[in-house]
Protein backbone atom coordinates (compact mmCIF):
# COMPACT_ATOMS: atom_id res chain seq x y z
CA UNK A 1 0.00 0.00 0.00
CA UNK A 2 2.85 2.21 0.78
CA UNK A 3 3.71 1.71 -2.96
CA UNK A 4 0.57 2.80 -4.16
CA UNK A 5 0.55 6.26 -1.45
CA UNK A 6 3.95 7.04 -3.08
CA UNK A 7 2.75 6.32 -6.85
CA UNK A 8 -0.74 8.73 -6.02
CA UNK A 9 1.18 10.99 -4.41
CA UNK A 10 3.97 11.55 -7.52
CA UNK A 11 0.70 12.07 -9.53
CA UNK A 12 -0.55 14.66 -7.55
CA UNK A 13 2.84 16.78 -6.70
CA UNK A 14 3.69 16.27 -10.36
CA UNK A 15 0.70 17.77 -11.84
CA UNK A 16 0.61 20.47 -9.44
CA UNK A 17 4.31 21.66 -9.76
CA UNK A 18 3.64 21.12 -13.75
CA UNK A 19 0.18 23.34 -13.29
CA UNK A 20 2.68 26.19 -11.42
CA UNK A 21 5.04 25.95 -14.36
CA UNK A 22 2.57 26.69 -17.20
CA UNK A 23 0.52 29.53 -14.89
CA UNK A 24 3.95 31.09 -13.50
CA UNK A 25 5.11 32.62 -17.01
CA UNK A 26 2.05 33.77 -17.87
CA UNK A 27 1.59 35.68 -13.99
CA UNK A 28 5.46 36.79 -15.18
CA UNK A 29 4.45 38.28 -18.30
CA UNK A 30 1.81 40.32 -17.10
CA UNK A 31 4.39 41.09 -14.36
CA UNK A 32 6.40 42.58 -16.53
CA UNK A 33 4.33 44.22 -18.77
CA UNK A 34 3.03 46.51 -15.66
CA UNK A 35 6.45 47.06 -14.43
CA UNK A 36 7.28 47.85 -18.39
CA UNK A 37 4.89 50.45 -18.49
CA UNK A 38 7.19 52.80 -15.91
CA UNK A 39 10.17 52.70 -17.50
CA UNK A 40 12.28 55.71 -16.81
CA UNK A 41 16.05 57.23 -17.01
CA UNK A 42 17.35 54.91 -14.40
CA UNK A 43 14.82 52.43 -14.68
CA UNK A 44 15.65 49.90 -17.09
CA UNK A 45 14.26 46.75 -19.03
CA UNK A 46 16.19 44.31 -16.82
CA UNK A 47 15.25 46.25 -14.21
CA UNK A 48 11.58 45.82 -14.74
CA UNK A 49 12.34 42.08 -15.34
CA UNK A 50 14.90 41.45 -12.26
CA UNK A 51 11.06 43.20 -10.34
CA UNK A 52 8.85 41.19 -12.31
CA UNK A 53 11.00 37.59 -11.32
CA UNK A 54 11.25 38.74 -7.57
CA UNK A 55 7.06 38.93 -7.65
CA UNK A 56 6.55 35.86 -8.58
CA UNK A 57 6.80 33.84 -5.32
CA UNK A 58 3.89 35.68 -4.13
CA UNK A 59 2.03 34.70 -6.84
CA UNK A 60 3.30 31.03 -6.74
CA UNK A 61 1.56 31.22 -2.93
CA UNK A 62 -1.70 32.45 -4.41
CA UNK A 63 -2.30 30.07 -7.06
CA UNK A 64 -1.11 26.81 -5.14
CA UNK A 65 -4.40 26.11 -4.29
CA UNK A 66 -6.04 26.23 -8.11
CA UNK A 67 -2.30 24.79 -8.97
CA UNK A 68 -3.52 21.84 -6.38
CA UNK A 69 -6.96 21.18 -7.71
CA UNK A 70 -6.12 21.04 -11.56
CA UNK A 71 -2.78 19.50 -10.32
CA UNK A 72 -4.80 16.73 -8.98
CA UNK A 73 -6.68 16.11 -11.81
CA UNK A 74 -4.26 16.31 -14.08
CA UNK A 75 -2.08 13.80 -12.53
CA UNK A 76 -4.81 11.32 -11.40
CA UNK A 77 -6.84 12.15 -14.08
CA UNK A 78 -3.45 10.20 -16.38
CA UNK A 79 -3.98 7.17 -14.35
CA UNK A 80 -7.32 7.53 -14.85
CA UNK A 81 -7.18 7.15 -18.29
CA UNK A 82 -4.97 4.48 -18.19
CA UNK A 83 -7.53 2.60 -16.32
CA UNK A 84 -4.70 2.33 -13.34
CA UNK A 85 -7.03 3.80 -10.94
CA UNK A 86 -9.73 1.55 -12.36
CA UNK A 87 -7.04 -1.40 -11.01
CA UNK A 88 -6.24 -0.18 -8.11
CA UNK A 89 -10.17 -0.35 -7.41
CA UNK A 90 -10.53 -3.63 -8.55
CA UNK A 91 -7.41 -4.92 -5.91
CA UNK A 92 -9.84 -3.56 -3.08
CA UNK A 93 -8.91 0.08 -3.01
CA UNK A 94 -11.54 2.06 -2.04
CA UNK A 95 -11.88 5.68 -2.81
CA UNK A 96 -11.93 7.13 0.45
CA UNK A 97 -8.32 5.35 0.43
CA UNK A 98 -7.20 6.53 -3.20
CA UNK A 99 -8.52 10.38 -1.45
CA UNK A 100 -5.97 9.63 2.14
CA UNK A 101 -3.06 9.10 -0.47
CA UNK A 102 -3.67 12.26 -2.19
CA UNK A 103 -4.16 14.14 0.81
CA UNK A 104 -0.60 12.98 1.84
CA UNK A 105 0.58 14.32 -0.82
CA UNK A 106 -1.44 17.42 -0.42
CA UNK A 107 0.42 18.09 3.14
CA UNK A 108 3.98 18.04 1.76
CA UNK A 109 2.47 20.97 -1.04
CA UNK A 110 0.64 22.59 2.05
CA UNK A 111 4.16 22.83 3.89
CA UNK A 112 5.54 23.91 0.48
CA UNK A 113 3.16 26.83 0.25
CA UNK A 114 3.71 27.90 3.58
CA UNK A 115 7.83 28.01 3.52
CA UNK A 116 7.13 29.98 -0.14
CA UNK A 117 4.63 32.41 1.35
CA UNK A 118 5.75 32.66 5.21
CA UNK A 119 9.82 33.05 4.23
CA UNK A 120 10.82 32.81 0.46
CA UNK A 121 7.50 35.96 -0.93
CA UNK A 122 7.88 38.63 1.86
CA UNK A 123 11.48 38.43 1.68
CA UNK A 124 11.25 38.49 -1.95
CA UNK A 125 8.85 41.16 -1.89
CA UNK A 126 10.96 43.19 0.08
CA UNK A 127 14.00 42.83 -2.14
CA UNK A 128 11.67 43.94 -5.50
CA UNK A 129 10.62 47.28 -3.60
CA UNK A 130 14.11 47.99 -2.93
CA UNK A 131 15.63 47.25 -6.30
CA UNK A 132 12.68 49.00 -8.10
CA UNK A 133 13.08 51.97 -5.20
CA UNK A 134 16.95 52.24 -5.83
CA UNK A 135 16.31 52.73 -9.67
CA UNK A 136 13.37 55.15 -9.94
CA UNK A 137 13.57 57.05 -6.74
CA UNK A 138 16.04 60.04 -6.73
CA UNK A 139 15.98 59.84 -2.87
CA UNK A 140 18.38 57.78 -0.55
CA UNK A 141 16.83 55.31 1.16
CA UNK A 142 17.96 52.10 3.26
CA UNK A 143 16.05 49.66 5.50
CA UNK A 144 17.66 48.19 8.53
CA UNK A 145 16.63 46.41 11.19
CA UNK A 146 15.82 49.89 13.25
CA UNK A 147 13.80 51.04 10.43
CA UNK A 148 14.03 53.18 7.63
CA UNK A 149 17.06 55.48 6.91
CA UNK A 150 16.06 57.90 4.07
CA UNK A 151 17.88 61.43 3.45
CA UNK A 152 15.82 64.60 2.45
CA UNK A 153 17.47 67.39 1.78
CA UNK A 154 20.29 68.07 4.56
CA UNK A 155 18.08 66.24 6.56
CA UNK A 156 18.62 62.61 7.86
CA UNK A 157 15.28 60.72 8.60
CA UNK A 158 14.68 57.48 10.74
CA UNK A 159 11.03 55.93 10.95
CA UNK A 160 11.00 52.96 13.15
CA UNK A 161 7.41 51.55 11.66
CA UNK A 162 5.23 52.61 8.99
CA UNK A 163 1.36 51.49 9.08
CA UNK A 164 -1.00 51.58 7.01
CA UNK A 165 -3.38 54.31 5.77
CA UNK A 166 0.23 56.70 5.87
CA UNK A 167 1.18 56.40 9.04
CA UNK A 168 4.47 56.37 10.47
CA UNK A 169 5.80 55.91 14.29
CA UNK A 170 9.05 56.39 16.38
CA UNK A 171 10.53 59.24 13.67
CA UNK A 172 13.88 60.72 14.25
CA UNK A 173 14.80 63.41 12.40
CA UNK A 174 18.77 64.86 12.42
CA UNK A 175 19.19 68.21 10.82
CA UNK A 176 22.98 68.97 9.64
CA UNK A 177 24.50 72.03 8.23
CA UNK A 178 27.13 72.56 5.55
CA UNK A 179 30.31 71.80 7.68
CA UNK A 180 27.91 68.64 8.92
CA UNK A 181 27.79 69.19 12.02
CA UNK A 182 24.05 68.12 13.73
CA UNK A 183 22.22 71.32 14.28
CA UNK A 184 19.07 69.98 15.31
CA UNK A 185 17.75 66.51 16.20
CA UNK A 186 13.47 66.28 16.80
CA UNK A 187 12.05 62.88 17.68
CA UNK A 188 7.85 62.30 17.24
CA UNK A 189 5.57 59.80 18.76
CA UNK A 190 4.29 59.54 15.36
CA UNK A 191 2.43 61.22 12.24
CA UNK A 192 0.04 60.94 9.64
CA UNK A 193 -0.31 62.70 6.14
CA UNK A 194 -2.60 65.10 5.82
CA UNK A 195 -3.36 67.61 2.75
CA UNK A 196 0.04 67.40 1.14
CA UNK A 197 2.19 67.36 4.52
CA UNK A 198 3.18 65.41 7.36
CA UNK A 199 1.81 66.21 11.23
CA UNK A 200 4.20 65.33 13.86
CA UNK A 201 2.59 64.20 17.32
CA UNK A 202 4.75 64.10 20.18
CA UNK A 203 7.74 66.08 19.28
CA UNK A 204 10.71 66.66 21.21
CA UNK A 205 12.91 68.64 19.83
CA UNK A 206 16.96 69.45 20.64
CA UNK A 207 19.02 72.46 18.99
CA UNK A 208 22.52 72.36 19.36
CA UNK A 209 24.62 75.26 19.63
CA UNK A 210 27.89 76.66 20.36
CA UNK A 211 26.18 77.14 23.72
CA UNK A 212 24.95 74.29 24.46
CA UNK A 213 21.77 72.41 23.58
CA UNK A 214 18.54 73.65 24.14
CA UNK A 215 15.73 70.73 24.51
CA UNK A 216 11.98 71.62 24.56
CA UNK A 217 8.70 69.32 24.14
CA UNK A 218 6.08 70.50 21.28
CA UNK A 219 2.39 69.09 21.14
CA UNK A 220 2.17 68.50 17.18
CA UNK A 221 3.52 70.75 14.14
CA UNK A 222 3.47 70.02 10.47
CA UNK A 223 6.63 68.86 8.75
CA UNK A 224 7.12 70.16 5.02
CA UNK A 225 9.53 66.76 3.58
CA UNK A 226 9.84 65.02 0.14
CA UNK A 227 9.17 62.00 1.90
CA UNK A 228 5.52 61.56 0.86
CA UNK A 229 3.53 58.31 0.94
CA UNK A 230 3.92 57.63 -2.65
CA UNK A 231 7.51 56.78 -2.06
CA UNK A 232 6.91 54.95 0.97
CA UNK A 233 4.80 52.28 -0.91
CA UNK A 234 8.50 51.83 -3.21
CA UNK A 235 9.95 51.06 0.20
CA UNK A 236 7.24 49.08 2.16
CA UNK A 237 5.60 45.61 1.30
CA UNK A 238 2.45 45.92 1.86
CA UNK A 239 0.57 44.12 4.59
CA UNK A 240 -0.98 41.25 2.54
CA UNK A 241 2.58 40.19 1.23
CA UNK A 242 3.85 40.44 5.01
CA UNK A 243 3.95 36.74 6.71
CA UNK A 244 1.30 36.22 9.19
CA UNK A 245 3.08 37.44 12.17
CA UNK A 246 3.42 40.64 10.82
CA UNK A 247 -0.44 40.49 10.04
CA UNK A 248 -0.77 40.03 13.56
CA UNK A 249 1.70 42.94 14.61
CA UNK A 250 -0.63 45.02 12.94
CA UNK A 251 -4.21 44.12 13.88
CA UNK A 252 -3.11 44.42 17.25
CA UNK A 253 -1.83 48.01 16.88
CA UNK A 254 -4.90 48.89 14.80
CA UNK A 255 -6.81 47.49 17.79
CA UNK A 256 -5.09 49.47 20.07
CA UNK A 257 -5.13 52.73 18.24
CA UNK A 258 -9.54 52.32 17.98
CA UNK A 259 -8.68 51.85 14.00
CA UNK A 260 -10.79 48.98 12.16
CA UNK A 261 -8.18 46.01 11.63
CA UNK A 262 -11.26 43.94 9.30
CA UNK A 263 -8.86 43.92 5.85
CA UNK A 264 -5.82 43.03 7.66
CA UNK A 265 -7.29 40.42 10.21
CA UNK A 266 -9.24 38.47 7.49
CA UNK A 267 -5.78 38.32 5.52
CA UNK A 268 -3.77 36.90 8.50
CA UNK A 269 -7.19 34.21 9.06
CA UNK A 270 -6.86 33.79 5.47
CA UNK A 271 -3.22 32.66 5.49
CA UNK A 272 -3.41 30.86 8.49
CA UNK A 273 -6.11 28.89 6.82
CA UNK A 274 -4.14 28.48 3.37
CA UNK A 275 -2.71 25.22 3.65
CA UNK A 276 -6.19 23.78 4.79
CA UNK A 277 -7.54 25.42 1.44
CA UNK A 278 -4.94 23.10 -0.31
CA UNK A 279 -6.21 20.03 0.92
CA UNK A 280 -9.85 20.95 0.39
CA UNK A 281 -8.94 21.34 -3.00
CA UNK A 282 -7.81 17.75 -2.93
CA UNK A 283 -11.18 16.71 -1.27
CA UNK A 284 -13.17 18.52 -4.02
CA UNK A 285 -10.67 16.96 -7.28
CA UNK A 286 -11.68 13.41 -6.31
CA UNK A 287 -15.29 13.52 -6.61
CA UNK A 288 -14.78 15.38 -9.73
CA UNK A 289 -12.25 12.96 -10.86
CA UNK A 290 -14.51 9.73 -10.33
CA UNK A 291 -17.58 11.90 -11.39
CA UNK A 292 -16.27 12.00 -15.08
CA UNK A 293 -14.24 9.62 -15.68
CA UNK A 294 -15.99 8.23 -18.00
CA UNK A 295 -17.58 11.24 -19.59
CA UNK A 296 -14.51 14.22 -19.74
CA UNK A 297 -11.07 14.30 -20.58
CA UNK A 298 -7.77 15.81 -20.00
CA UNK A 299 -9.23 19.52 -21.00
CA UNK A 300 -12.79 18.88 -20.00
CA UNK A 301 -11.12 18.11 -16.16
CA UNK A 302 -9.03 21.07 -16.70
CA UNK A 303 -11.74 23.30 -17.36
CA UNK A 304 -14.01 21.86 -14.14
CA UNK A 305 -11.18 22.67 -12.17
CA UNK A 306 -10.72 26.38 -13.35
CA UNK A 307 -14.20 26.72 -12.59
CA UNK A 308 -14.27 25.03 -9.43
CA UNK A 309 -11.74 27.65 -8.50
CA UNK A 310 -12.65 30.74 -9.80
CA UNK A 311 -15.77 30.00 -7.76
CA UNK A 312 -14.02 29.81 -4.63
CA UNK A 313 -12.46 33.01 -5.54
CA UNK A 314 -15.80 34.57 -5.99
CA UNK A 315 -17.26 33.11 -2.81
CA UNK A 316 -14.36 34.21 -0.61
CA UNK A 317 -14.03 37.42 -2.00
CA UNK A 318 -17.83 38.10 -1.05
CA UNK A 319 -16.69 36.88 2.56
CA UNK A 320 -14.00 39.16 2.32
CA UNK A 321 -16.18 41.82 1.30
CA UNK A 322 -18.68 41.23 4.10
CA UNK A 323 -16.07 41.10 6.86
CA UNK A 324 -14.38 44.38 5.64
CA UNK A 325 -17.80 46.25 4.92
CA UNK A 326 -20.42 44.66 7.05
CA UNK A 327 -19.02 43.88 10.20
CA UNK A 328 -18.92 39.76 9.63
CA UNK A 329 -16.05 38.34 11.90
CA UNK A 330 -12.40 37.94 10.46
CA UNK A 331 -12.34 34.26 11.81
CA UNK A 332 -15.70 33.38 10.06
CA UNK A 333 -14.88 35.21 6.79
CA UNK A 334 -11.72 33.17 6.23
CA UNK A 335 -13.11 29.90 7.47
CA UNK A 336 -16.74 30.24 5.97
CA UNK A 337 -15.37 29.69 2.19
CA UNK A 338 -13.40 26.76 3.51
CA UNK A 339 -15.64 24.64 5.15
CA UNK A 340 -18.84 25.16 2.45
CA UNK A 341 -16.17 23.43 -0.42
CA UNK A 342 -15.25 20.97 2.21
CA UNK A 343 -18.82 19.86 3.54
CA UNK A 344 -19.28 20.11 -1.03
CA UNK A 345 -16.73 17.64 -1.71
CA UNK A 346 -17.84 15.25 0.91
CA UNK A 347 -21.09 15.39 -0.16
CA UNK A 348 -20.40 14.87 -3.70
CA UNK A 349 -17.68 12.05 -2.96
CA UNK A 350 -20.53 10.11 -0.84
CA UNK A 351 -22.80 10.14 -4.02
CA UNK A 352 -20.13 8.99 -6.30
CA UNK A 353 -18.65 6.46 -3.92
Amino acid sequence: MRILDRYLGRAVIGGTLSTLAVLLPLIAFFLLADEASDLADGYSLTDALVVASLGLPRYAYHLFPIATLIGALVGLGALASQSELVAMRATGMSIARILFSALKAGLVLALLAVAVGELVAPRAEQAALHWRNDHKSGQVTLRTSQGLWARDGSSYINIGEILPGSQLRDISIYEIDPELRLVQATHARGALYVEGQWMLEGISRSRITEEGVEARPLGSAAWSSLLNPSLLRLVVVEPQALPVWDLARYVRHLTANGQDPGKYETEMWTKLLHPFLILTMILVSIPILFGTARSAGLGGRIFLGVMVGLAYYLVSRAFFFLAVHFGLAAWLAATLPVALFALTGVGVLRRVS
